[in-house]
Formats: C-alpha cells, sequence, structure tokens
C-alpha cells in the first residue's frame, strides 16, 4: 500500500528536475499522475513533447498510471484542458503540484521589459491559472455534497523569500507564489476542504546549475558513498506527504534541501518606534536609528 493510494495528481512541468522526481514518486507511492510539461529550454523556449512521455513510460514500466500532458499552464484554455486531462483520463482530481518555470537571470540595470514579463508570466500566471482551474472543480464537488479533501503545493524560492543578485524577475515571482499559496490556503480551506502549501526548494536542476553563484555548489559530491544534498529527489518526500490525503499542513512554506526541513516564518514585524502622533521628518532622523541602525 503506497501513501497516495487513489489520489490522482497533476504535477507540472514534471519532464526533468525536481518535478520528475515528484512524479516518480508519487506514482511509487500510488497516485494516478498527469504528467505536464512543455518541453522547453531553460528560458523557456522550444516547445519539446517528448521529455513528459519519457516519464510517463518510466512510470508505466514500474507498473503504474500516467498520461502525458503538454498543454501551457500560464494558458487560460490550456490550464482548464490541464484540469479535465486528469478528470477525462482518472476521474477525479486530488492534488495539484505547481513546478513548472524558467529562468532569464540579468542584473536589473541590464533587465529588458521581455525578461521581466516571461518569468513573471510562467512563474505567476502559470501557478494561478492551474489553481483557479482545480479550485472551481472542488468548489463544484463541494455544492454536490462531496467531502474534498486535495492539496495544492506550489514551489516558490528562497531567491524570493531570501533574495538573490541578478534574478529581481524571478525572485519577485517566487515570493508572489509563496504570498499566492498563503491566501489560496485561506479562501478554499475552510470553504472547499482545499489545503494549499509552498516549498522552496534547494535541489541540483538546470535553474540552479545556471544560477548566479550556484553552478559550481550543487555539484554531486565526488565520492559516490557521501550523501548528496543537492539531488533533486530529496526533494519529492515532503511534497508527496503534502499530497496525502490526511496531511494536517496548509497555509505553510517550507525549505527543503537533502534531509532537512524548516518552516518560514513570513514577513514579521519587530521593533517598533510609537510616537501616538504624527512624526516630523527631524523626529524621524533621530528616532529611525532604533529600527535601522
Amino acid at each position: 500500500m503506497g501513501t497516495l493510494d487513489g489520489r490522482v495528481a497533476i504535477i507540472t512541468g514534471s519532464g526533468r528536475g525536481i518535478g520528475r522526481e515528484h512524479a516518480l514518486l508519487f506514482a511509487q507511492e500510488g497516485a494516478k499522475v498527469v504528467v505536464n510539461d512543455l518541453g522547453g529550454a531553460i528560458d523557456g523556449s522550444g516547445d519539446d513533447r517528448t521529455p513528459a512521455q519519457q516519464v510517463v513510460d518510466e512510470i508505466k514500466a514500474m507498473g503504474g498510471d500516467a498520461v502525458a500532458n503538454a498543454d501551457n499552464v500560464a494558458d487560460w484554455e490550456g490550464g482548464q484542458r490541464l484540469i479535465n486531462a486528469a478528470i477525462e483520463a482518472f476521474g477525479d482530481l486530488h492534488v495539484l503540484v505547481n513546478n513548472a518555470g524558467i529562468l532569464r537571470d540579468r542584473v536589473l540595470v541590464n533587465m529588458t521589459e521581455e525578461e521581466w514579463d516571461s518569468v513573471i508570466h510562467v512563474h505567476l500566471k502559470g501557478h494561478f491559472v492551474p489553481t483557479r482551474w482545480a479550485a472551481a472543480y472542488w468548489r463544484e464537488q463541494t455544492k454536490a455534497g462531496k467531502q474534498v479533501k486535495a492539496s495544492v503545493i506550489s514551489t516558490a524560492s528562497t531567491s524570493g523569500l531570501l533574495g538573490n543578485t541578478g534574478q529581481t524577475n524571478y525572485g519577485a515571482a517566487k515570493a508572489g507564489i509563496a504570498a499566492f499559496s498563503v491566501i489560496s490556503d485561506m479562501e478554499l480551506f475552510d470553504r472547499y476542504g482545499v489545503r494549499c502549501n509552498a516549498i522552496a526548494p534547494a535541489a541540483r536542476t538546470r535553474m540552479t546549475e545556471s544560477t548566479p553563484g550556484l553552478g559550481d555548489i550543487v555539484k554531486a559530491p565526488e565520492d559516490p558513498g557521501k550523501f548528496d544534498i543537492w539531488d533533486p529527489a530529496n526533494v519529492s518526500p515532503l511534497v508527496a506527504y503534502l499530497a496525502t490525503e490526511g496531511c494536517p499542513a496548509h497555509g505553510k512554506v517550507f525549505f527543503v534541501q537533502g534531509g532537512q526541513v524548516r518552516i518560514f516564518q513570513g514577513w514579521t514585524m519587530t521593533e517598533t518606534i510609537d510616537k501616538a502622533d504624527r512624526w516630523t521628518v527631524a523626529e524621524l532622523e533621530t528616532e529611525m536609528k532604533k529600527l535601522v541602525g
């Protein structure tokens, strides 16, 4: 018996990297999987359906059940087709893992409008669209009297939550995804039984290998007997846990790397100055030193 027996899951961007590891583990744990991937390059260009089908073939070879899907997750109609693909193939939907993304790294003063727009589009809209259509499906199930125990797991990043030079577009999108996940949970959990969480993974992927300052760090250890903390497969057990029917976590953002799982506390107000009246600029010049040094 697997921990995901009977669960139907969509995993976007699962033709390669972390998404592929998610799909394989989900199938091993008994889930039926929709493997969604456009098969594009790391910058989002191109269209190769082969990676998604290869993952489906791997899943079927191990005795699992999966179908490939190549809809664009940031396209309104494409997102609806993606949700429908799971329902048509497997009769239901229980889990949505938002994982698809691209990189267009550039320092702010050199970044083009297209580099900004494309990254925000794929990441932020690419999380919103499938989640919106999945939420509509689960809402209708709830209205029909069915008890829904669904899960959405979205993919944020430390680039957004902690910051990283050269990634204002990617970091802004990933910080937005964390906020999107928390607010989605506020709207969907109590009303429709949909738990929304996000992860900020640290792993070796095409993206991290090309991220400024990370390329050399994420390499596999030379000693094959040493635990590889950057192996993308390390991330998937947490995602599978968050996808289980009985998982209690909701509205959370987790960091995961190697064998380590941590929880992000989010934006938190700390030190305070309070005059109980309107400040003057001169007063703030003195008093703000208590806050900013």
